[in-house]
């Protein structure tokens, strides 16, 4: 055994270039002449070569196409194989679909197709238009992958596949996402590029409007964008679903309902997956003017929402493109392989959309040449023996003779040749010609094809002799597929539309609640005509907060962890029950408690005052209210805990003193002057100086001679901030002058 020693780096590198190319070149990437990859072009060739699955022929198994294409040319997965042909019979995954598919072939809602034992296929009338004249030598073949038979390189196609049907595939290193295009519309633009090849991209956009997906769907990009995105190769198509206004009256109802009917959707979603989002919305009552979604599908696309009459259908429609897949994006990548040195070798390239065209345009002129050179060749043969013929006609009865005198067949050949001056060909004609063959009525009709095949011969050499007379031909058969497969747009244009800026707060009626927070820490909304001392709670559970708000302000929580998590009012549940834990709506740590919640009223300039942060251990400082506001779930980090410490108050800020009170009733009067404006999540600065045994309660902003009262176990008590010194922070402050105070609970 020998070993080779090798560079690894240089190895890696050479396998991962080659494996690189393989998967771009033959698999990922399609051709710019005919629009296929690899599989499909083995598909489509294979139903016709092998199997003979033309239109006008019955349908074959799917697991017979597959298995002949994997036996044949494909030496890759049959699921692969499979997918491939199925996406061809699909409508709505193709524009114009090249295989019939029987059976079940998927649906627009994701569902899979059956498996290929259970399925059907033949060809379809266009697909035909791909093959072409594929075997009047228009294309090169090459060995297939155990060198038993040959396949062709690239099909000769008539028709613009590539653009017509469309293309995705991701390769190593790059992609392709080209989207399906109108067949009239790339004829036309044919057209017009073979009459004036310098027609700019702008011109032939006049012609190709735009994109035209199977799904239907309306495109709302700007004549601009279009070209700048057909000239470049790159750029994203704007899709949104179609719908119209119905009026429905149910039997026995008193009133018509309103309904909103999608009749298209945007390419490449799952109708399923529409469907569902929509009523994701409708049941986290983001949208309650919908009272009803369901599918009304059948072959054409109707989902249908049932609204409110009070509705805004404009606002409503503008939310659910915002936030459903009922607009979507696709993005435009024109990466193709061209044809290099030759046309065994490809090599990717991004082309605008004239550069494609001009592209196939180039291998239609190669693919007609050839077709007509064939033709010619087979012409000229054609041509060569019936002049044989013509040379004998009068002499008939002396061919005959030499023909019984000679000993053999290439004995007669070779009598011929000498005793008329025919050629090798020409004999051989001669002599296999059945007796019966040689009336006067059959030699006849030999002249008269001579006579025919000689004139088409001419109109043959004339095309190839003439650019003018071969753009004429080409012409001929773009005007032929128009007639014959052309159709309307099943997209429309929309380069000018109004974009209607709307959020959930604004589809949300104002609604007046009641807010309930519990001590166990259960949510909840209830209607503002209920009593909240009396709600439904749970077992040994009581009230922590409530307060009177509307569904569109937002309640702001935060945590002795140091978080503040916030959310409008209208995500929080509305039922009679006990609500729900507020660690469904938050993402909050083992021992995380709410200490402190605020709620701002919607339109309001609340948001931006200043609160304090206060710690138990006396830190604190002075922010913005709007900058712990966090509609994340995670919430935000509002100040930095040192450990054993936790977030105690949040109190509002104004100019003055503010009285800082600890549970052991010492409190310290500073200026508001002293607590230091910080950003949000800092450390804070110390306060008060609290003792082992001690924390920081709360705090309050006071004017002077302001009186307060002051709850703790053993009752209430009233003192005045004139009674206090004014400290400077970080102080221990003041003892309550009350004998066994207790522990302070509350400052009113």
């Amino acid at each position: 055994m020998t070993t080779e020693v090798v560079n690894i780096i240089e190895e890696s590198r050479t396998r991962y270039l080659t494996y690189a190319l393989s998967v771009v070149t033959s698999r990922a990437i399609p051709d710019v002449r005919d629009g296929l990859k690899p599989v499909q072009r083995r598909i489509i060739y294979a139903m016709l070569e092998n199997l003979g699955l033309t239109p006008n022929k019955n349908f074959r198994k799917s697991a017979a196409v597959v298995g002949e294409v994997l036996g044949r040319y494909h030496p890759h997965g049959d699921a692969a194989c499979y997918e491939a042909m199925v996406r061809m019979a699909q409508d709505f995954s193709l524009r114009y679909p090249l295989v019939q598919g029987q059976g079940n072939f998927g649906s627009l809602d994701g569902d899979g197709a059956a498996a290929y034992r259970y399925t059907e296929a033949k060809l379809r009338e266009l697909a035909l238009e791909l093959l072409g004249e594929i075997h009047s030598d228009t294309v090169a073949f090459r060995d297939n992958f155990d060198q038993t038979t040959k396949e062709p390189v690239v099909l000769p196609s008539k028709v613009p596949n590539l653009l017509m049907n469309g293309a995705t595939g991701i390769a190593v290193g790059m992609a392709t996402s080209i989207p399906p295009h109108n067949l009239t519309e790339l004829l036309d633009a044919l057209k017009l590029l073979v009459e004036t090849p310098d027609a700019t991209t702008k011109d032939i956009i006049k012609i190709v409007k735009a994109p035209d997906f199977p799904t239907g769907c309306e495109i709302l990009n700007s004549k601009d964008e279009l070209v700048q995105m057909y000239d470049s190769g790159k750029g994203t198509i704007r899709m949104r679903a179609t719908y119209k206004i119905e009026y429905d009256k149910p039997k026995g109802a008193r009133t018509e309902k309103k309904l909103i009917v999608f009749d298209s959707i945007p390419y490449g979603i799952d109708k399923s997956t529409i469907v569902e989002k929509i009523a994701d919305v409708v049941i986290q009552k983001k949208l309650t003017h919908v009272e009803d979604v369901r599918d009304e599908s059948t072959e054409l696309v109707r989902i249908v929402l049932e609204i409110s009459p009070d509705a805004e259908e404009d606002k409503l429609l503008a939310y659910l493109y915002k936030t459903t897949p009922l607009q979507a994006n696709f993005s435009i990548n024109f990466t193709v392989l061209t044809p290099g040195l030759n046309e065994m070798h490809m090599r990717p390239a991004v082309l605008g959309l004239k550069s494609m065209l001009e592209e196939f345009l180039k291998f239609r002129y190669e693919t007609e040449k050839r077709t007509l050179s064939y033709e010619k060749n087979k012409l000229e043969e054609r041509v060569h023996v019936l002049q044989g013929v013509a040379k004998v006609i009068d002499v008939l009865d002396k061919v005959i003779t030499e023909v019984r005198k000679s000993s053999s067949r290439g004995d007669a050949i070779t009598r011929l040749e000498k005793a008329f001056s025919l050629t090798q060909k020409q004999a051989e004609f001669l002599v296999d010609l059945r007796i019966y063959q040689l009336t006067k009525t059959n030699l006849e009709e030999v002249l008269s094809e001579l006579t025919v095949k000689e004139k088409r011969i001419a109109q043959i050499n004339k095309i190839l002799s003439s650019d003018k007379a071969l753009k004429a031909e080409i012409i001929k058969d773009l005007d032929r597929l128009r007639e014959l497969y052309g159709d309307k747009r099943k997209c429309k244009v929309l380069s000018q539309y109004e974009v209607l800026e709307v959020s959930e707060s604004d589809l949300i009626p104002d609604e007046e609640v009641f807010v309930i927070l519990t001590k166990d820490g259960w949510l909840k909304r209830i209607k503002s005509t209920n009593d909240p001392s009396v709600t439904r709670l749970r077992e040994g559970d009581s009230i922590l907060f409530s307060s009177v708000s509307s569904t569109k302000d937002n309640i702001l929580f935060f945590t002795n962890y140091g978080m503040a998590f916030s959310t409008e009012i209208y995500n929080l549940s509305a039922t009679s029950g006990f609500g729900e834990p507020i660690q469904k709506l938050f993402k909050f740590k083992d021992g995380e408690q709410v200490t402190y919640t605020k709620v701002i009223k919607s339109g309001s300039k609340e948001s931006e005052s200043d609160i304090v942060i206060l710690t138990q251990h006396g830190l604190g400082y002075r922010t913005k209210l709007e900058d712990a506001l966090s509609s994340k779930k995670n919430g935000k980090k509002i100040i930095k805990l040192k450990d054993g410490d936790s977030l105690s108050s949040v109190i509002n800020y104004s100019e003055g003193l503010v009285m800082l009170f600890t549970l052991n009733s010492y409190v310290l009067q500073i200026h508001s002057s002293e607590i230091p404006p910080l950003g949000v999540g800092s450390k804070g600065v110390q306060l008060i100086k609290v003792s082992k045994d001690d924390q920081l309660v709360t705090g309050m902003f006071v004017p002077k001679n302001k009186q307060l009262t002051v709850t703790h176990s053993k009752g209430e008590c009233v003192i005045l901030s004139s009674s206090f010194s004014i400290g400077k922070r970080a102080q221990k402050g003041e003892k309550i002058p009350q004998k066994k105070i207790g522990l302070i609970e509350k400052i009113s």
